[in-house]
């Protein structure tokens, strides 16, 4: 079963769903629940583990789509799960399909989910530091636009990452990412430079006329209960997951 600590909800027929890192088979490193086929673990653990944390959301794990993500801005629009294997890689993905559930990894990125219920239309995205600077989330939300979505209606929830308060960078780097995204300017508790990506979605979000929007209040960084790569770097994954009714 996934961890006791994450983080579901739904409005009006759209699921969002934010796991943990407990309930899973993954040995150390990876312990328990990592959900990232890419990160070296037991490939065998990472499918147990995707099945029974869809299965605990009351999804099929066949009807669960997953990204190559690449820290980029392209976006997939999809209507069903990869037939042939092949993943493609990119940062986010749509659909129009009730009932297909849609993921996104993360170990301290933001993990961005939107949802238009009365046009039937959800995405995913992948909003680590480039792929905010890059775009991301206005991408997938005109890709939702093209399916009949209206922002005015559009539900955003964002799950755990690394806060602005941790997420230490260089002051050129800093620098580069507020001459793109001003909000995201940040300082670390101990005060040095810092960006604050989540802030920098929200306010994309915002400009974009996304008005119904929540922040997880965890920092993966802080959280013994979730995976965080800038803490530990071997580590496990975390996962969101939208869908419709």
């Amino acid at each position: 079963m996934i961890g006791q600590r994450s983080v579901t909800g739904t409005a009006n027929g759209a699921h969002f769903a934010f796991t943990d890192r407990w309930g899973g088979v993954s040995a150390v490193p990876y312990e328990e629940l990592n959900l990232g086929g890419a990160v070296g673990d037991d490939p065998d653990a990472v499918r147990a583990n995707r099945s029974s944390a869809a299965r605990e959301l009351g999804l099929d794990p066949a009807r669960v789509v997953w990204m190559n993500q690449v820290h980029g801005n392209d976006v997939a629009v999809v209507d069903r799960p990869w037939g042939d294997g092949s993943v493609p890689s990119v940062d986010a993905l749509v659909t129009a399909t009730r009932g297909l559930a849609l993921a996104v990894l993360t170990a301290d990125c933001v993990p961005v989910l939107l949802a238009d219920p009365v046009a039937g239309v959800v995405a995913a995205a992948h909003a680590g530091r480039p792929g905010m600077v890059a775009g991301v989330v206005p991408a997938a939300v005109d890709a939702m636009k093209s399916l009949g979505a209206d922002p005015a209606r559009i539900v955003a929830r964002t799950g755990p990452a690394v806060c602005g308060r941790c997420y230490e960078v260089p002051e050129a780097m800093r620098a580069e990412v507020a001459a793109v995204e001003p909000t995201a300017h940040s300082e670390t508790s101990w005060g040095t430079p810092a960006v604050d990506v989540a802030a920098g979605v929200h306010a994309q979000l915002e400009r974009l006329g996304v008005r119904d929007r929540a922040q997880s209040p965890v920092c993966t960084l802080e959280s013994g209960d979730h995976f965080s790569y800038r803490r530990d770097r071997t580590t496990g994954r975390l996962a969101g997951y939208v869908w419709l009714d």
